[in-house]
């Protein structure tokens, strides 16, 4: 890319290219929409779908397609040409404003939750004007919502917009009683997006790579990650490859693509994009993902998201890093350089640490799902428990408020609401990487989120849940006389009443486990245990206050979840079975044959006393016994299978997927890995971990 600055965003329908191809009025009135949510006329969705159609067709676009994100996690699109019979044997290219602003898709096939039954297939796509529309592939792709036809959500981008308003509503409040004069608050938000990329040849080899996306067998290698090496290490050439090509391809969709480096597990990487508004980093990363796919099977690699594909390795995770701006550009959470802006920085600060701690539950089923219950709590991944780190100043600072209203530094300095100023300590403390939510300086890191999945449902409680804290600041501080005073009392209080939420150890211990009851803080180690929490009755009082989902939405929300955790365990188990069945049983069979044949020959040529055959009986022994137990346990995972696949009651069947299934299947790998650890390579039907992580 010669001339990255002309180049990056080409494939995107920016202001840039609205300014070109509408009319100054029009690009106005458009402009007046994305930036304050006004309604969209009928004059301007004309306007906007003649020049997107002029401006595509220039790019050498064919079709259009509705972009949207389902229950699925995933994106999808149909895909509608431009073409209209001309009456004359010919075509005319056509794109009304009606096609841009509405479009009608078969959602028969989409997660529902029951919302609708399935002969009631109509549902429609939403354009939101506030998501820029861009070209893949010569389709004009519209990001969009996507709605039942009685008006129900059954996307996760509307959710996620309509937390933005609610947060906007209520930040706003503050902003006026704090005399800040903007248009606006949003949430910005930063996703470092880890991944694997393996070689495509070795992925086609393996069944549970293919079918699952992750290896549900594989003994340990001889080296892992120990040594610390692979960490912000050279990149190898391949993958260099591949990073130089994403870029390109991300940079032309606009998509703010800063950093990629090794991360710790070997064949790990990451890439890390520039903070955008919430929904536009949402819909940034599920383009990122997509991408990723195809760019690696171009450079003859696979680009594996899933939370675990290797057992004894880091997993990989999606770091949600949340922030507050105005739309004047004032950071929220940034500590500011006078006693007014330090202030609305405590209260910004506070408000986020009632929320994480009212509803931990809220946030732990927003990054529930099957992949990521194997990463959270090790290696690298925060625990299930969910807890907040403020860093050391920080927290003494609002200690010191909790008792007296003020903050006395080293130097001597007070800091004080309505007083002397000594300034806050911006990022001045150490990381702690077991914490699932960090305050990282101007920001928040939330590290729960799995990598595979969409970032919509954790935006969308964070939105919310701060959305809440600052209703209810609002409402305190409107009422009172003195403004100034019940700043002080209000941060005094919050942060006694919640300080429990904040812990600087060492989160995978198990002291901490005892700890957290101790204080009466939520563990739900599996999304069986976490999605049902969802319809607790404060859940949905909240998220119905801010007409965030309804309770029918929400519960068709939480159906979805556990149909699909239910469902990836249940294919999981039925891969691991058919591998073991149809590849690994025969191939350990015909090894401990041609172990019997040498064993023979041995006493055929000259007697056992001539050629001993200690170590060719050793090994027998031991593939036979082996092989037998692994043959029983695989039987075991079959009628653990066949048992909970008829458990009616969905959220009891997740548990027994959680409990006997997922446990059966531990039971079966580890005897499978064993037999790897003495079976031949040549005899073993699948690439070990060593060829999958190490040669590429």
């Amino acid at each position: 890319m010669k001339h990255l600055p002309e180049e990056f965003g080409c494939m995107v329908f920016n202001e840039r290219a609205m300014r070109q191809y509408m009319s100054e009025e029009a690009f106005l009135a458009l402009k007046h929409t994305i930036d304050t949510g006004a309604s969209l006329t009928v004059e301007t969705a004309k306007a906007a779908a003649a020049a997107m159609k002029q401006w595509a067709i220039e790019k050498g676009a064919t079709h259009y397609a509705h972009w949207f994100q389902p229950h699925t996690g995933f994106t999808a699109e149909k895909h509608e040409s431009f073409l209209f019979p001309d009456g004359e044997g010919g075509v005319i290219m056509e794109f009304s404003g009606k096609e841009l602003v509405r479009g009608e898709a078969d959602g028969s096939s989409f997660p529902s939750g029951g919302l609708r039954a399935t002969f009631e297939a109509r549902g429609y796509t939403a354009w939101d004007p506030t998501s820029y529309a861009f070209i893949k592939d010569k389709v004009l792709c519209i990001p969009t919502a996507f709605c039942s036809y009685g008006g129900h959500a059954l996307d996760k981008k509307t959710p996620l917009l309509r937390s933005m308003e609610a947060l906007n509503t209520q930040a706003m409040r503050l902003m006026r009683l704090f005399g800040v004069e903007c248009g606006g608050v949003y949430s910005t938000v930063g996703l470092e997006q880890e991944y694997f990329l393996v070689d495509r040849d070795r992925y086609n080899r393996r069944k549970d790579l293919i079918y699952t996306g992750h290896t549900l067998l594989g003994a340990r290698p001889p080296k892992g990650q120990e040594l610390d090496d692979h960490y912000y290490g050279a990149l190898k050439i391949r993958v260099a490859d591949f990073m130089r090509d994403l870029d390109e391809e991300l940079w032309r969709l606009g998509i703010p693509a800063k950093t990629e480096h090794n991360e710790v597990a070997p064949a790990q990487h990451e890439l890390a994009p520039v903070f955008e508004k919430c929904n536009v980093a949402v819909d940034h990363n599920q383009l990122t993902m997509e991408v990723m796919k195809k760019v690696a099977k171009r450079n003859g690699l696979t680009c594996l998201l899933h939370e675990k594909p290797f057992a004894f390795i880091n997993g990989s995770g999606k770091h949600n890093n949340w922030g507050l701006s105005t739309d004047t550009g004032i950071n929220l959470l940034s500590p500011g350089k006078s006693s007014e802006e330090n202030a609305r920085f405590l209260t910004f600060v506070c408000a986020v640490i009632q929320a994480v701690d009212d509803y931990q539950g809220l946030l732990r089923y927003s990054v529930a799902c099957a992949g990521n219950d194997k990463r959270l709590g090790g290696y690298e991944a925060p625990p299930a428990i969910i807890s907040m780190f403020l860093g050391e100043d920080l927290e003494r600072i609002l200690d010191s408020f909790a008792e007296n209203g003020g903050y006395a530094g080293a130097d001597g300095g007070v800091l004080k609401l309505g007083g002397a100023l000594l300034d806050i300590p911006k990022d001045s403390t150490d990381r702690n990487r077991t914490s699932p939510f960090a305050f990282t300086g101007n920001k928040f890191e939330f590290r729960s989120l799995g990598s595979s999945m969409s970032a919509a449902d954790c935006n969308t409680v964070l939105n919310t849940i701060v959305a809440e804290s600052l209703r209810q600041f609002a409402g305190r501080l409107e009422r009172a006389p003195d403004f100034s005073a019940a700043l002080v009392e209000l941060i005094r209080d919050t942060f006694r009443a919640h300080k429990r939420i904040l812990f600087s150890g060492n989160g995978y211990s198990p002291e901490w486990v005892a700890e957290a009851k101790r204080r009466g803080l939520v563990n739900y180690p599996s999304s069986a245990e976490a999605i049902p929490h969802l319809m607790d009755e404060e859940n949905v009082a909240l998220f119905e206050r801010h007409h965030v989902m309804s309770r029918t939405e929400m519960a068709a929300v939480e159906e979805i979840l556990l149909e699909n955790y239910c469902k990836q365990i249940n294919i999981d188990a039925s891969v691991m079975s058919e591998m073991v069945r149809r590849d690994i049983l025969p191939a350990v069979i015909r090894f401990g044959r041609e172990i019997a044949e040498t064993i023979g020959a041995k006493e055929r040529v000259g007697g056992y006393h001539r050629f001993s055959c200690f170590a060719e009986t050793e090994l027998l022994d031991q593939v036979s016994l082996l092989c037998d137990e692994l043959s029983r346990r695989r039987t075991e995972l079959d009628a653990s299978i066949e048992k909970t696949v008829k458990i009616p009651e969905i959220a009891r069947r997740a548990e027994a997927y959680h409990d006997d299934v997922s446990e059966r299947m531990s039971r079966l790998r580890e005897t499978s890995d064993a037999l790897e650890d003495i079976v031949s390579k040549d005899a073993w039907p699948y690439p070990s971990y060593g060829n999958l992580l190490y040669r590429i």
